[in-house]
């Protein structure tokens, strides 16, 4: 099941700790329970909403150690966002690497008032004691890509709809770039749907339609003021996305996916492609788990999801002030009292052992004396022996020896003689015809290999750029040109953070 870096679990509880919803996970299978308690193996993964956290980017220079960063980034926040500094804010980061700039590092960064997580958890702690985990929601995404449920590169948005928030996340090739709340939580639409209106309606039976009925098909006198609620939402939703195509430097958005905390008859997916013309779907994915309830809050499943995930393949951005403490024997105090135990039992054992030993020690000495005679013995008669097999063997190892060596000047003449008459002349003239194709998309060659395998020729080339989608077109282009001449296989492309380039092996097969 899930671990920390000092307990393991066998249960995962997750908790809204704006509506007190929890779900608890035991292997693939999730549950709704509405009587938490506190169980020393059960992980428990919280989150915090986007009206709760401040978020933004920051530079921070590569030459600060990497000891010295998180204090750095504590100072810049402070100056660059002009921040109370009578408040002790929680201050977490993520790094970016999407960037060519060779003399900074950037990082996502987010600031949480810890009066706001100590307001928020009071109740909840109360009843499971500690938390493991409060991540800020829009960063529990990137488990989808994990687990592949999104397996596309490109830009991609999200909207999720709940009772008290709502919120955009932009992810671009698979990392998180940019969220904001959005002022059309379901409480929040319902106060801007009574104004439209005209009239207050409770929030139950607001709920119930915005639930339950289908607008494409309701007579009710409702269905024109909820549409000019949503198309006031997707307005809004329009102008955040246009500032971050401008901010961003974003070409287009891929997909967009929209969902809420609560089942919809209304399918907001197609309403928002019709109105912004991008690709949409529902937020909604098939994570594998097995579960009771018919509808499951997606914030839940995420949570679930990402506690399976190994450390280096999800975000790590923690504001859990409510840690458990670490096990009894790595305490000060247990380390103090398992040393006074051990004292007392060492004081005591010391005499009886000491008695025990010394006897042993006799009977084994008379042993091993008897078995000396025997083995020596036997000592002598082999070192005879040895000593006439190991004259023969220096002999055949010479005679041996001098045949390698002939055997290996032979290969390696035959090997030299291959590679200047075939090796030599195929390679450049194929690093040759494809030079040409390779600058025009800027795509330098690290190193090239050729070789035959079966009377199969195959050129190797060791590609190198400062992005992915140069290898992707080059390849599109060599394909269509040298069609029924060669075969390319590109596996796969790579990012080497260390040079902040992208690399590939791209084969060429001669047909």
């Amino acid at each position: 099941m899930s671990t920390s870096t000092q307990h393991s679990f066998s249960s995962v509880l997750s908790v809204n700790p704006y509506k007190e919803t929890y779900f608890s996970g035991i292997s693939s299978f999730i549950t709704e329970t509405t009587t938490p308690k506190f169980s020393k193996d059960q992980f428990v993964i919280s989150y915090i909403n986007t009206k709760e956290f401040i978020n933004a980017q920051i530079e921070i220079s590569k030459n600060i150690p990497e000891e010295d960063l998180f204090d750095a980034i504590n100072n810049k926040a402070y100056d660059e966002l002009a921040l109370d500094q009578a408040v002790e804010y929680r201050i977490q980061y993520i790094e970016t690497f999407n960037t060519l700039d060779e003399e900074n590092r950037y990082f996502h960064i987010f600031i949480v008032d810890p009066l706001d997580i100590t307001n928020t958890f009071l109740k909840i702690v109360e009843k499971v004691k500690y938390i493991d985990v409060i991540i800020p929601s829009p960063l529990l995404i990137k488990s989808l890509y994990t687990k592949e449920l999104i397996d596309s590169n490109g830009v991609h948005c999200f909207i999720y709809i709940q009772e008290n928030d709502a919120f955009l996340t932009i992810y671009e090739n698979k990392e998180f770039i940019y969220t904001k709340s959005l002022k059309y939580s379901l409480l929040e639409m319902h106060e801007r749907f009574c104004e439209l209106y005209g009239e207050r309606i409770e929030y139950q039976e607001f709920i119930h339609f915005f639930s339950k009925e289908n607008l494409k098909e309701t007579n009710s006198a409702y269905k024109e003021f909820f549409i000019r609620l949503y198309k006031e939402l997707f307005a809004n939703i329009n102008d955040i996305l246009t500032y971050t195509k401008r901010a961003f430097e974003i070409e287009k958005f891929e997909q967009a996916y929209i969902g809420t905390q609560l089942p919809t008859i209304t399918k907001l997916y197609e309403m928002l492609e019709v109105e912004l013309n991008i690709k949409s779907s529902e937020f909604e994915f098939e994570y594998g788990f097995e579960t009771k309830s018919t509808y499951v809050d997606q914030l839940h499943a995420l949570m679930h999801l990402h506690t399976t995930l190994p450390k280096d393949e999800r975000y790590e951005c923690n504001f859990t002030e409510y840690k458990r403490p670490p096990k009894f024997i790595q305490r000060a105090s247990g380390k103090l009292i398992m040393l006074i135990l051990a004292s007392f039992a060492l004081a005591f054992a010391y005499p009886i052992t000491y008695w025990i030993l010394t006897y042993a020690q006799v009977l084994q000495e008379d042993l091993l004396k008897q078995e000396y005679k025997e083995i020596h013995n036997k000592k002598i008669t082999r070192e005879a022996t040895i000593k006439n097999k190991q004259a023969d063997k220096n002999k055949v190892l010479k005679l041996l020896a001098k045949e390698k060596a002939e055997y290996t000047d032979k290969k390696n003449t035959l090997i030299k003689i291959h590679e200047v008459k075939v090796d030599y002349p195929m390679k450049a003239k194929l690093l040759t015809m494809f030079t040409k194709d390779l600058n025009k998309y800027n795509v330098h060659i690290e190193a090239a290999k050729y070789g035959e395998d079966n009377n199969k020729k195959t050129l190797t080339l060791f590609l190198v750029t400062d992005k992915d989608r140069k290898i992707t077109r080059l390849v599109e282009y060599i394909t269509k040109i040298y069609e029924g001449k060669y075969k390319f296989i590109l596996e796969e492309i790579t990012f080497d953070a260390k040079i902040n380039k992208y690399i590939s092996e791209l084969k060429v097969s001669i047909l």
